[in-house]
């Protein structure tokens, strides 16, 4: 087992955020966090990193933690190179990983860009490649795709299948459809405060047919966890 997460319970003063969530994520596997924007997921993620803490509860895992943010935080003053060899020195590891990484997100050619020159998908992929070059036991993943046009979203989506393969993965959205695109077990949380109202188990071959009638029915028993009454 890679995480375990058990009873959970965070409040900002008066504001119940998180109320006794537990779930598990085993070696390899890719598990969705999914939720109504605002429910506390993302405080939920930074709790499981370390940034935030509980109130009470237990995070227990091993290794090393990889963190892809909505908002990318390239360093605007770095190239795609500088900004994956900072990432590797910040750890004490060789830089020189870094080209390797950089053409495994596929941005080979874009090594010398700086951030300012990047579409919003291309940021993104940095980003990932930051977090998978200190070669982490656990990646977290914070609505990484959120900011991006539909189409963009939908290939990098694809992309990222290929650039984790095998890796532990965390991945936080409100988008049912990605949800069910990536993840072998979804984690459904209900409005604030947050629990836990479903585990759902996705049965289906990767890459995934988004309008094949197995996947719908997954997306339809996703949404009716989220909003029943």
């Amino acid at each position: 087992m890679a995480l375990k997460v058990v009873e959970i319970r965070k409040s900002y003063g008066d504001l119940k955020v998180l109320d006794g969530v537990s779930f598990e994520v085993g070696d390899g596997e890719i598990v969705c966090i999914v939720g109504e924007s605002g429910c506390g997921k993302t405080t939920l993620l930074k709790i499981i990193a370390g940034i935030e803490k509980a109130d009470s509860g237990e995070v227990v895992l091993n290794g090393r933690i990889g963190f892809v943010f909505q908002d990318i935080r390239l360093l605007p003053w770095k190239t795609v190179l500088g900004n994956v060899e900072f990432a590797l020195e910040s750890v004490g590891m060789d830089k020189s990983k870094a080209a390797e990484v950089v053409k495994l997100v596929g941005l080979e050619g874009f090594e010398n860009y700086y951030p300012k020159h990047l579409s919003g998908g291309m940021q993104q992929r940095v980003g990932i490649a930051r977090a998978i070059a200190i070669d982490p036991d656990l990646l977290l993943m914070d609505e990484p795709f959120a900011n991006l046009d539909a189409l963009t979203k939908e290939r990098m989506q694809s992309e990222l299948l290929k650039i984790i393969r095998d890796k532990t993965v965390l991945f936080v959205t409100h988008d049912i459809d990605e949800a069910v695109y990536l993840a072998d077990r979804i984690v459904v949380l209900s409005k604030r405060p947050a629990k836990v109202v479903g585990v759902v188990d996705i049965d289906l071959p990767k890459p995934r047919d988004r309008v094949s009638e197995k996947f719908l029915e997954y997306k339809k028993s996703i949404y009716e966890l989220l909003f029943k009454k």
